[in-house]
């Protein structure tokens, strides 16, 4: 509201006149929908940075683009420039689109595989208390008023700040050191800060495990992902989790939560405090799952994720058909409400981005997080400019058709994801090996394939020399 005045405000400054209804719709529609365009562009990004910069230098140099938009939306008010929220809207997406791959990257890289699951969800933890803090600083006693509301825009530029400082002093990938650079005494020193311990002897074979079982010791390109048959059900499973992510409709839910709850007889000034409800739920869940991932795994998380989420969307287009009708019947939608975003945040919250890392080995996962965030952002970009439609056209049915997505998702990841937890990520290739109808052999087989042949002629004609290097290959190979 107080964003939409003040485009109004200085439109009328500069051209004497007061923008139309539908022009200010525009223009906030701009405003908003920019972000995921944004976003798109940062996942593009990502595999050259992370390739030139790594994953520390990308999440460094991503902190750049957050200090910039912040003071782009912080200031346009104070400058009469609406032109900056937008360009800051746009900017923060790049941002978003950056750190929604390369954070991930780095986490699945840095972490034992007995709690990759746990670490991972740690991005999806920090987004919903980012969700949380919003709120509580939104409402009217703090920063949620018409002459503060562009400093709540400012304060993304804290956490920016913040890892500015803190995030030279740790180790890069140790991963993208030893695979990808080759320098192994960094990869060492890496592996000891992470793990605090000297001997790092077993994580260092399992990353020359990795290697030597690479099909390609060159970054593959995303066209090169795509022709690969080796690797196309890992494709198609982060295509469809990340197109599911978005359009499981929890950026529907929003439109609805208010209108819910003034049907239940709130004040509009409660409905505030009441919503913060959905961001506690939202975190709290979001921790739990992060508490039990390793456990449970990753596949049942996302397949009762989904399912609970169908569920809860069926149950809500009947209430939200009866409340006008029955005076309780407002409380039984909220409390669906809060089911769909503690189902959402369980696992479909957070697992397609660790899924995401761990379904592809290293010469491929920059391409494989380029494809799943262009799936995300054009997801999001759909269902931002879609709802209304939708809405508009079906009304309370229009949750049938997310219910129905999540259903959709829900079943093809009981059918074709395998799990993940605990696995090397030469383990987890090696789980899709049938059903790309690639030849199934063991890690140590995907190893040997590496050792480098000799011909029968060369055999004859020098066997000492043979010998010798037979033995000296082998002790290479031990030597790791």
């Amino acid at each position: 509201m107080y964003i939409k005045a003040f485009f109004n405000q200085t439109w009328n400054e500069r051209n004497g006149q007061y923008m139309e209804s539908g022009t200010v719709t525009l223009l906030w529609s701009v405003t908003v929908s920019i972000f995921a365009i944004g976003g798109l562009v940062g996942a593009l990004l990502v595999p050259l940075l992370v390739r030139f910069l790594g994953r520390k230098g990308t999440l460094l140099l991503n902190n750049v683009f957050a200090v910039i938009a912040a003071l782009l939306l912080a200031l346009g008010e104070l400058a009469g420039s609406f032109e900056m929220l937008i360009l800051g809207r746009f900017i923060i997406g790049i941002d978003s689109g950056i750190a929604l791959s390369a954070l991930p990257m780095y986490l699945g890289e840095i972490s034992p595989k007995q709690i990759r699951g746990s670490i991972g969800q740690f991005n999806s933890i920090f987004i919903c208390i980012g969700v949380f803090t919003g709120q509580v600083l939104g409402l009217p006693e703090l920063l949620g008023q018409e002459y503060r509301w562009n400093f709540l825009f400012g304060f993304i530029m804290i956490p920016a700040v913040v890892q500015l400082f803190i995030l030279p002093f740790l180790p890069e990938s140790p991963r993208y050191l030893l695979m990808e650079k080759h320098d192994a005494v960094r990869a060492e020193k890496a592996f000891q800060a992470f793990y605090g311990k000297d001997d790092v002897s077993k994580e260092l074979e399992e990353v020359h495990a990795e290697l030597r079982a690479q099909k390609s010791l060159q970054l593959i390109s995303v066209m090169g992902l795509f022709r690969n048959h080796s690797v196309r059900w890992q494709i198609i499973t982060v295509i469809i989790t990340m197109a599911c992510y978005q359009l499981c409709g929890l950026n529907a839910i929003w439109f609805y939560t208010n209108s819910i709850l003034k049907e239940a007889g709130f004040a509009d000034e409660l409905i505030p405090y009441i919503t913060l409800s959905t961001g506690g739920i939202e975190t709290l869940s979001a921790i739990c799952s992060g508490l039990v991932i390793e456990r449970v795994g990753r596949r049942p998380l996302l397949i009762a994720g989904f399912g609970a989420m169908a569920v809860s969307y069926g149950l809500l287009t009947i209430f939200l058909n009866f409340q006008s009708s029955v005076s309780w019947m407002p409380y039984l939608s909220f409390s669906c409400i809060l089911a769909v975003i503690a189902s959402f945040c369980t696992g479909p919250g957070g697992i397609p981005f660790i899924l995401t890392g761990e379904l592809f080995e290293q010469s491929y996962r920059p391409a494989a997080f380029m494809i799943g965030g262009t799936v995300n952002w054009l997801s999001n970009f759909a269902v931002g400019l879609l709802f209304p439609f939708i809405q508009e056209a079906f009304g309370s049915f229009c949750f049938l058709f997310f219910a129905f997505m999540c259903l959709a998702g829900a079943i093809y990841l009981y059918i074709i994801l395998p799990e993940t937890k605990n696995k090397t990520f030469v383990e987890i290739s090696q789980s899709f090996a049938k059903i790309n109808k690639v030849a199934l052999c063991s890690p140590l087989e995907e190893e040997m394939r590496c050792i480098p042949t000799v011909t029968i002629r060369e055999k004859e004609a020098q066997p000492e020399t043979l010998n010798r290097r037979v033995g000296t290959i082998t002790e290479m190979e031990s030597s790791f």
